[in-house]
């Protein structure tokens, strides 16, 4: 199909709900399920992904923050194993003290941010 056969048919528009969400990425799996798109159609699933990123941004607030507030949110998503526990804090009691105000050493920053794989900068409080 041509840009224009694509846009005639599918008549992509800001997306306002789940429900045109939804709808958007069965026509963006349509496209993707064929064995070779042609120039348009790359184009045309540019668009949609471009107002389906829109969407989900307008959607998704990713918290801003830093310190022992991201430890926390990363345990919560991936607790530590005794391990881990031990290796990185010592014992359960360090790291009760550190998610209750202590600061983290450069070396805990530096095995929290390997083991979770972020930047090291998540682990300074903001300032």
């Amino acid at each position: 199909m041509n840009y224009t056969e694509l846009l005639t048919k599918f008549s992509p528009r800001p997306i306002k709900s789940d429900v045109e969400l939804q709808m958007m990425i069965a026509v963006m799996h349509s496209l993707l399920d064929k064995p070779s798109l042609t120039s348009d159609e790359k184009d045309f699933l540019d668009l949609l992904g471009i107002l389906i990123e829109a969407y989900e941004n307008s959607k998704v607030k990713i918290p801003d923050i830093y310190g022992v507030e991201m430890l926390k949110a990363l345990i919560a998503e991936r607790p530590l194993s005794n391990e881990e526990l031990i290796d990185i804090f010592g014992s359960k009691n360090n790291l009760a003290q550190v998610l209750t105000g202590e600061t983290l050493s450069i070396d805990k920053i530096e095995k929290l941010a390997k083991l979770y794989n972020v930047s090291p900068a998540v682990f300074f409080p903001k300032s």
